[in-house]
């Protein structure tokens, strides 16, 4: 860290990825996400340091799992509302306008569904001791965000079959109920909308392609067979493409031929261009969660080489007085690039931040003492040499920071690691092709 490197070095902005809408997602080297209901897919995050749960409005912390409702939820509610209160203008005209109240009742219900879809696949993953960060309710359905990827294919299958089968079961309890309650009523219509649509998000996360759950279940079945969980990423994703393919196609003429049970005659213009926006807005959804999927498959398997002795900067020990100009001269004279504040006795106590190191004019170095440039030590910055992969990025998360001091076993300063290398070497791992 000499002074012309320092200077002209800035800070890198921390990125993220994840998927917006899907299933169970391989964990980035984060974790996974196991999104039902209309869409689901996979989802991992690469970034240590991705913000806290939130996107929306918290709604309860069932089995010790925050559910949040983000705000694309309720432009779907208001369509929801309105698409079904025009059907109920045609069953029961008699309602008025309080078809609407029952249409809300409707929409609020079938997320409800969604939810226990949700948690199905949080139990799950509580069961198998992966730590869920969240659920989030949202335009296309839910997401589970599970923060680790499962050991074993047979956990993989059972994590994304729990789904749609809690979706098939409610399916049944709603038309058991249909049978307790009169036809052509309030309640016979919504047990038997509510069956419907959770039937339809049941045989939709079935089918065998990523990010969806039964793309999840195909590639646990292609590992199993395989022994690659890499080769079951490849092969359900490209599955997951040919049916975002299969669905901007197919579903407009599906709709426009008859085939869903609606009368041609019926169909007009407006109809068409809804049917077709419905379908590229779902397409689009499942093609970038199968591309999602593999490129945070590709990144997990380039994990083990993300290593904190590798990634590591040398540092020199400088006291807190000692000014800036003279810290930087010796770092330049080691070739060490970071700076470690060290008490009288040689212990570290904080580490001088490089953004600061930046934001201060070369004429002024002379007269800033590093002491006011440092970030004091707390333990979660102290981290092992040894630490590598998803141990190092655990690690880092539960501690978010710009710089880290890594130690020897012996607690012996190795150097300084910062936050910029690790995502720099997120980014080149992620552009080298899977092995």
């Amino acid at each position: 860290m000499n002074e012309d490197e320092t200077s002209g070095e800035r800070e890198r902005p921390r990125s993220e990825a994840g998927g917006t809408t899907g299933k169970n997602s391989t964990p980035e080297p984060r974790g996974t996400e196991t999104a039902g209901a209309a869409t689901g897919k996979d989802a991992a995050t690469p970034d240590p340091h991705r913000s806290a749960p939130g996107g929306g409005i918290l709604m309860g912390r069932p089995f010790g799992v925050p559910v949040y409702v983000a705000p694309s939820w309720f432009v779907v509610a208001a369509l929801i509302t309105w698409i079904f209160g025009g059907q109920l203008d045609r069953v029961l005209p008699e309602l008025g306008g309080a078809r609407y109240l029952v249409s809300l009742f409707f929409a609020v219900a079938f997320y409800a569904s969604v939810l226990v879809h949700e948690l199905a696949h949080t139990v799950a993953a509580l069961r198998f001791k992966l730590p869920v960060r969240r659920i989030q309710l949202q335009f296309f359905g839910g997401v589970s965000e599970i923060e680790k990827e499962t050991e074993t294919p047979g956990r993989e299958f059972v994590l994304a079959f729990v789904g749609p089968l809690l979706s098939l079961v409610l399916a049944g309890v709603f038309y058991l109920g249909m049978a307790a309650v009169e036809p052509g009523t309030v309640p016979g219509v919504l047990l038997a909308g509510l069956m419907i649509s959770n039937l339809i998000v049941a045989a939709f996360n079935l089918l065998p392609g990523l990010p969806l759950d039964g793309g999840r279940m195909l590639r646990a079945v292609v590992w199993k067979l395989s022994g690659k969980p890499m080769t079951g990423t490849i092969a359900a994703a490209w599955v997951g493409r040919a049916l975002a393919v299969a669905v901007l196609i197919g579903l407009p003429l599906l709709t426009h031929t008859g085939a869903l049970g609606n009368a041609t005659e019926d169909i007009g213009g407006m109809e068409t261009v809804m049917d077709a926006l419905l379908a590229a807005i779902l397409a689009a959804i499942i093609w970038t969660g199968a591309g999602n999927s593999l490129r945070m498959a590709r990144l997990r398997e380039h994990l083990p080489e993300l290593a904190a002795r590798a990634l590591t900067r040398r540092a020199v020990p400088v006291e807190t007085d000692t000014p800036l100009s003279e810290a930087l001269r010796r770092a330049n004279e080691a070739g060490a690039r970071a700076l470690v504040v060290v008490d009288g006795q040689g212990d570290p106590t904080a580490l001088v931040r490089e953004a600061a190191i930046v934001g201060v004019p070369e004429h002024r170095r002379p007269w800033v003492a590093v002491g006011t440039l440092a970030q004091d030590l707390t333990d979660g910055m102290r981290v092992p040499a040894e630490l590598a992969g998803e141990a190092l990025l655990d690690r880092l998360r539960a501690s978010p920071a710009t710089e880290y001091l890594v130690v020897e076993e012996t607690g012996a300063i190795y150097g300084v690691l910062s936050t910029a290398d690790v995502e720099r070497a997120f980014v080149q791992a992620m552009a080298r092709p899977a092995g």
